[in-house]
């Protein structure tokens, strides 16, 4: 099996006939598990749309998908492998982006826990996640603050928190670092490869930032709905 993240000959159309538009053309990509790789191309060039097809939020229309040694779709095989599609977004998937979108009416502890909770695990085993969470993010200080009370940065931090409480096999971070400035954007970077590493989660960073392009060791470059791959400078941020 498949550990990571493995999309096999991935394709989306959009439309039927003359009017229809190829998003994504045969894509093929390969994540292991602690590794993280940028993802980055123009406006237009399908990377949204494979962001949500990786994300279950769209149905592909051809090619096969494997999250965490798990085969989540299948075209030759009737297409998505559950029919609970949240669950598997829940569960299996975790999502960060270029907005935190922090709950502000519960504390730092419960925004973290909060995703445990919904999937059945006990209430005080989440929280017990939660903060073991936090402090590998060096943000425990702040486990009872509201999100208001929270800077940019630590704001980040609590989600990416958030997006690794239920141990997924994958974190898809959508423009992680788009609004921080260079300090900031590397220190977002280096905590991603640190969780990556610790928790063996394989995470993709779609990007237009510049700042961070040069630290990733491999890049997949989109463009009209096409993916190629090449090493990046891989340059140290420790």
């Amino acid at each position: 099996m498949d550990d990571g993240i493995h999309i096999e000959g991935l394709s989306k159309r959009y439309g039927a006939g003359d009017t229809a538009v190829e998003a994504l053309k045969d894509v093929n990509m390969r994540i292991a598990p602690g590794e993280v790789v940028g993802l980055v191309g123009p406006s237009g060039s399908g990377k949204t749309t494979l962001l949500k097809c990786l994300g279950a939020v769209i149905e592909p229309t051809r090619g096969r998908m494997t999250l965490g040694g798990e085969v989540i779709y299948d075209s030759a095989q009737g297409g998505w492998k559950t029919p609970d599609l949240r669950a598997l977004r829940r569960d299996r998937i975790g999502f960060i982006f270029q907005a935190p979108y922090l709950i502000p009416f519960l504390d730092v502890t419960d925004n973290v826990a909060l995703l445990p909770m919904l999937a059945g695990r006990a209430n005080a085993d989440s929280r017990t996640r939660a903060l073991e969470l936090l402090r590998a993010l060096d943000v425990q200080h702040r486990a009872k603050a509201q999100p208001s009370e929270l800077s940019g940065g630590e704001q980040q931090r609590v989600s990416i928190a958030r997006a690794l409480a239920n141990q997924p096999p994958v974190i898809l971070a959508d423009e992680p670092t788009a609004p921080l400035d260079s300090e900031r954007a590397l220190a977002v970077v280096r905590i991603l490869n640190q969780m990556a590493s610790q928790y063996q989660t394989a995470i993709i960073v779609v990007t237009h930032d510049e700042k961070i392009i040069p630290t990733f060791k491999r890049i997949y470059h989109i463009r009209d709905g096409r993916t190629v791959e090449e090493a990046g400078e891989g340059r140290d941020i420790s």
